[in-house]
């Protein structure tokens, strides 16, 4: 098991697939500040394991797979601590997950609503517990989905889903959000973490660089991390390339090198 510096952030790892879990069951699996941070942690630890070649997302007990951000963790803060603080930093945490080079698999065990389907929205792909609603009710509340839920959400459902779940709150089955795309399986309850594991398995059984090649160019294809992709890609291919080793070897001998 990997610390990620917050113990409602479980973070274990083996034979290749890491399993992150949301483990805040008294209170929906809702996150504040420090399990924002911890969240980002998580993904980063995530990122550097080089024999981990899958990760999972989960969230502990059978309500919820995320509830998004504790109201009570964020509705006392000043204007400015929100959007500096609160959103920014739940940003980051988000992109690093949707960014890892790792395929990502969110086991949505329960509900997914607000900052909980933002986080779901991270991952390359969702299976859901057939109980499982997913929505997005902030204006409600008088406030708009701050992780990326008119963002990222737009950009892999489409704009009118999201407007329907956004503007109107409507609040779509796990079934229904099959059909709309929103997640890519659906499971009876209890067997969410199950099924994702089998994905896991499936995803391992192919190029494992091959498939984090392809996931950062669909990636890339959506908008998503595009200056790294090409960085990435054009790096590596300098980096099979004699002159490389031409370059290194000079520097170290204090020569001029001939490529």
């Amino acid at each position: 098991m990997a610390d990620s510096g917050d113990r409602r952030i479980e973070l274990v790892a083996c034979e290749g697939v890491a399993i992150i879990t949301i483990n805040r069951p008294e209170k929906l699996n809702a996150l504040d500040y420090e399990m924002v941070l911890a969240l980002q942690r998580a993904a980063h630890l995530v990122e550097s394991m080089r024999d981990v070649r899958v990760a999972i997302i989960t969230g502990a007990g059978e309500k919820s797979f995320c509830a998004g951000g504790d109201i009570e963790a964020w509705s006392s803060w000043k204007a400015e601590e929100f959007a500096l603080s609160w959103v920014r930093h739940g940003h980051r945490a988000f992109d690093a997950l949707a960014r890892l080079r790792q395929p990502l698999i969110a086991a949505l065990n329960g509900h997914a609503l607000g900052g909980g389907l933002e986080l779901a929205v991270t991952a390359d792909f969702r299976v859901a517990e057939a109980q499982v609603n997913l929505g997005s009710p902030e204006t409600g509340l008088g406030i708009i989905p701050g992780w990326s839920g008119t963002q990222r959400t737009v950009r892999r459902f489409g704009a009118q889903t999201v407007r329907r779940m956004c503007l109107l709150g409507e609040v779509f089955s796990a079934e229904q959000g099959l059909g709309l795309g929103l997640v890519d399986k659906v499971v009876e309850k209890g067997k969410a973490l199950e099924a994702a594991r089998e994905m896991a398995s499936r995803l391992l059984s192919r190029g494992h660089l091959a498939t984090q090649t392809a996931k950062m160019l669909i990636n890339a294809a959506e908008g998503e991390e595009q200056e790294r992709a090409l960085e990435s890609l054009a790096g590596g291919l300098l980096a099979s390339n004699d002159e490389l080793a031409i370059g290194v070897s000079a520097f170290r001998k204090k020569q001029k090198p001939v490529f």
